[in-house]
């Protein structure tokens, strides 16, 4: 995109929000993205039903500076490590257009973002982000400050935001609409609360947001001549020695709170090394190819998260069939191994991958319920009648059932693979060498 003189690109910021093609682009993504409804209980399924009826006067509310978002719908999820996050869920026709001035706003302040910024940018992820802490960690800079913002999308203060936005953006219609998105209420539990500050996560818009303020401190760290890495409001910034790191970690506390008007949590912000510092969900262990050099490698907390979540998809009382067991985990596998596809998983895979069986074996044998059942099954997998008797009557524990050769030689991998299943170390390799 050529860039335009500020009066140009500023005089049509609204209209090229509201031009169909933005919107359509919009809509698409916010359908792409499903979600849950807001409080007024539109799914994305009857979203361009909706606009059909409704878009024109939405479209002339926001010209006319008229238009007010409805309150999200309030959900609080439990976060990796202890506590809540609360989300905010907007109206699917509020996605639509906060999705509009974010296609619109992004080229606009992104192409002055940090390079050491990586999350929710166009072009960056997360593993970009992992491999650069990586090189930092093998320069030497072993002393790293994990800077915790405590409830960060819930403290944004909204003057300063909006004052940061008032730099680029000139259009009074357009920031009286961005207030008015930072400032609608939430409900939760049917009541709704005003919202004095925050962007809280589940927005389209809040992404971009949260960036345009703490680009502010990815400005001031590259002042000082750091290196870092900052993904939302995950940062750290790396050091070669502990007094330094202390330093800098008062100093940049300092900062955050004086000049952002952050609260920093003094207590879960620390001066980590690579094999204990916690990078979006990687840790830096030393490697047996080359001495002195560290690599990515996955955390222990991660690890257990996958299992947490293998564990409901798995459990043989979850009230689902075995295809959809099937589907979930197929989804699982697939995300989860191109997010942690980095780290040094490969032996860890494999016994998760038994675990699984086992765990699925186990919903068949649950499946099958009675011994007649049982055995007409054992019968159909090959099992002589004897046996076939003889297990489907057993007082073993229905786990050790799963665990023993007579279903792991029956109800085989190959089996398993023909309904669906696919194990976590061959996708790993799948995109390892890809």
């Amino acid at each position: 995109m050529p860039r335009l003189g500020a009066t140009r690109k500023v005089m049509g910021l609204l209209e090229r929000i509201l031009s169909t093609e933005n919107i359509r682009r919009a809509i698409q993504r916010v359908k792409r993205n499903k979600g849950a409804a807001g409080i007024d209980g539109l799914g994305t399924e009857a979203l361009e039903s909706h606009l059909s009826k409704h878009w024109e006067e939405v479209s002339q509310l926001i010209r006319a500076g008229h238009y007010l978002p409805k309150a999200v719908r309030g959900i609080a999820i439990p976060k990796p490590n202890g506590g809540q996050r609360l989300l905010g869920i907007p109206t699917v026709l509020d996605r639509v257009i906060q999705q509009g001035i974010q296609q619109v706003l992004t080229p606009i302040f992104d192409h002055e973002f940090s390079a050491s910024s990586y999350g929710f940018r166009p072009g960056r992820n997360a593993q970009q982000a992992v491999l650069k802490a990586n090189e930092y960690v093998n320069a030497n800079r072993r002393y790293i400050v994990s800077l915790d913002l405590e409830n960060f999308f819930n403290r944004v203060n909204h003057d300063y935001l909006m004052s940061l936005l008032h730099r680029k953006v000139k259009g009074p219609k357009l920031l009286k609409l961005i207030r008015r998105y930072l400032q609608s209420g939430i409900m939760l539990g049917g009541m709704t609360s005003p919202r004095n500050e925050g962007t809280p996560q589940g927005g389209p818009l809040s992404p971009l947001l949260s960036n345009i303020l703490l680009d502010e401190l990815d400005k001031e760290l590259e002042s000082r001549g750091h290196c870092f890495v900052r993904y939302a409001d995950d940062c750290n910034i790396f050091l070669k020695s502990k007094s330094a790191a202390n330093r800098v970690k008062a100093s940049i506390t300092s900062f955050i709170e004086g000049k952002l008007r952050l609260p920093v949590n003094r207590k879960k912000t620390t001066v980590e090394r690579p094999h204990s510092v916690e990078i979006l969900g990687y840790r830096f262990l030393p490697t047996y190819k080359k001495k002195g050099e560290f690599a990515p490698n996955i955390t222990k907390a991660s690890l257990e998260r996958l299992k947490g979540k293998i564990k409901i998809i798995t459990r043989k009382t979850t009230p689902m069939s075995f295809d959809e067991r099937m589907v979930r985990l197929r989804r699982l596998v697939h995300g989860w191994i191109n997010y942690f596809k980095l780290g040094g998983i490969s032996s860890r895979l494999k016994q998760i991958d038994n675990w699984i069986r086992n765990r699925l074996r186990y919903c068949i044998w649950h499946h099958w319920k009675n011994p007649k059942r049982k055995k007409k099954n054992l019968l159909r997998l090959g099992i002589p009648e004897g046996q076939a008797y003889a297990w489907s009557n057993t007082r073993m524990g229905g786990w050790a059932v799963a665990c023993s050769p007579i279903l792991r030689t029956t109800i085989t991998i190959d089996r398993l693979k023909q309904r669906g299943y696919i194990p976590f170390y061959e996708y790993f390799n799948q995109v390892r060498h890809a």
